[in-house]
Parts: C-alpha cells; structure tokens; sequence
C-alpha cells in the first residue's frame, strides 16, 4: 500500500506559477513511477505528467508540454509538478498517482494503469 498527500494548490492569476507535491508513506517509494491527473467540473479526469521510478524518463500532455515539469525526490518520497505560465483552461482539481514499476518502461497516461491515488488539490487560474 502507497498513500499520496497532495499540497501546493491555490488560487493564480494567469500567467502565474504553482508546485504542486505529492507525498509518498508506506512501501517503498523509489519502486513506483509517479503520474499527475487532472480533472475539471463536468469532465474526465486527464493525463497531464509522469515521471519513472528514477525520474530518467518523463512524459507529459501536449496541453502542458513546455509549461509543467514533473519531478521527484525519493530521498523524501517526494514528487512534484511545477507549473508555469498557467492558463484559465488548468483550472481543476491534481491529483497524484503511483503505479509499482522498477524498470525502464515509461509510465502510462491511463488512469487504470495506476493503483494508488492521492485526494487530490485544487488549481484556480483566474484571468
């Protein structure tokens, strides 16, 4: 069992930039590739990053790409999501989630493909 603590949300102006941390507790935090999700009101909950267990190979949302950095710490079962330049459009609720995988396979943008999941934190980008 891995628990996720989301923080680091709040309200931004556009333009502005928030991280966001995930907190891992329980097994062994460096097994398992870390991805971000989102979900707006009225939508699906959607990819936005993941990270592998080392933090060598990343992937993320083309709606994101070039603007938000997922990273990770695991000497603080740490991983987090910078984001920058935010847009009105990123306003949602983050969640972080955690899949077990020790390799080099990239992480999946699927929300089935991951086992553990964080409440979540809400994201506001006025305009």
């Amino acid at each position: 069992q891995v628990w996720l603590v989301e923080s680091g949300g709040g309200l931004v102006q556009a333009g502005g930039s928030l991280r966001l941390s995930c907190a891992a507790s329980g097994r062994t935090f460096s097994n398992y590739g870390v991805g971000w999700f989102r979900q707006a009101p009225g939508k699906e909950r959607e990819f936005v990053a993941a990270i592998s267990w080392s933090g060598g190979r990343t992937r993320y949302a083309d709606s994101v790409k070039g603007r938000f950095t997922i990273s990770r710490d695991n000497a603080k079962n740490t991983a987090y999501l910078q984001m920058n330049s935010l847009k009105p459009e990123d306003t949602a609720v983050y969640y972080c989630a955690a899949q077990f995988r020790p390799t080099t396979q990239p992480m999946g943008t699927m929300v089935d493909e991951y086992s553990y999941w964080g409440q979540g934190t809400q994201v506001t980008v006025s305009s």
